[in-house]
């Protein structure tokens, strides 16, 4: 069966993969167009296979809030810096934004098998079809979204951090809050707390913090001397200093270090007549805690001329 460029255009459309590679699939095909998408995702789950050894601890991490006020963070990571500055790559990454926020999906497992925005495929075959094109392994890594109160998100440098900030509003408009959300957003990103209060710190890990604190405190020279129960008083305003480094409302506020951020809030709340209550927040710092491969670049150019 004959085909014409017209066909190898309208394959390129339907799978995004390079004009070169659509001509040579339709030519294995005999110019039949679902034989030849057969043919291309062959090629693209087995370039998927080979490209998944590749660790992705690269790409962007991507918050945003629709219109209908959901808010949602997502990482999805690439091989390199270079990829996730691809046009491509930005794109896919707000769609499966998009699609988190209408599908709801359960898990990062649960979305592979959501319907890709404009398309009657799932998002695990355009993901696919992504590594194909872009030539680098893809992983969708993790997402949150938050559908009840004020959200507000927050991308700095190109997402290389996002943040997404949750407000509880009584009594207020919730415009007039979108700048208080964008300074708590950045303090987030600045400081990056492990709790939201005090409160919310597990008993374990505040047990481990007392542990140490204590140890510290009796191998101090000068505590020497010094009765257990002073050393326990001691110990418990170290512990003080923790809830301020680690908590985000016991935290100094960055633009104004003399007071917490839970004082500005209130102060802000007070001024416009309501009530203001951060009820969670999620910081993304892209590739955070993936192990990168140490590569070695003589090797693989000696590799390559064998």
């Amino acid at each position: 069966m004959a085909f014409t460029a017209k066909d190898v255009q309208a394959l390129r459309e339907m799978t995004g993969v390079g004009m070169m590679d659509c001509k040579k699939a339709l030519t294995a095909a005999d110019g039949d167009k679902d034989k030849a998408i057969e043919w291309l995702r062959e090629k693209g789950l087995a370039a998927q296979t080979k490209k998944a050894g590749k660790i992705a601890a690269e790409g962007a991490s991507f918050a945003v809030v629709t219109e209908k006020g959901v808010g949602v963070i997502i990482e999805v990571n690439s091989q390199t810096d270079f990829v996730a500055k691809n046009d491509v790559f930005k794109d896919f990454v707000m769609a499966l934004a998009v699609v988190v926020a209408e599908e709801n999906p359960a898990d990062v497992e649960a979305l592979k098998n959501c319907r890709y925005p404009g398309t009657d495929r799932t998002v695990d075959s355009v993901t696919a079809d992504k590594v194909l094109t872009i030539g680098e392994n893809i992983q969708i890594r993790r997402f949150v979204r938050y559908d009840t109160g004020v959200n507000v998100p927050y991308i700095h440098m190109g997402g290389k951090v996002a943040v997404l900030v949750n407000l509880e509003v009584e009594g207020i408009d919730a415009a007039k809050v979108e700048e208080l959300g964008k300074d708590i957003a950045m303090q987030i990103c600045a400081m990056n707390p492990s709790f939201r209060d005090k409160s919310d710190v597990d008993s374990a890990t505040l047990d481990k913090e007392k542990e140490i604190l204590m140890v510290q405190a009796k191998e101090d020279p000068k505590n020497a001397n010094k009765p257990e129960n002073i050393i326990e008083k001691m110990v418990m305003g170290r512990i003080g200093k923790y809830y301020e480094e680690n908590c985000l409302l016991q935290q100094a506020f960055v633009k104004e270090n003399k007071v917490s951020v839970e004082q500005h809030i209130a102060s802000v709340a007070k001024e416009l007549g309501g009530k203001i209550t951060v009820k969670a927040f999620t910081r993304f710092q892209t590739g955070e805690g993936i192990e990168k491969a140490e590569e070695n670049f003589a090797a693989e150019v000696a590799s390559m001329i064998k």
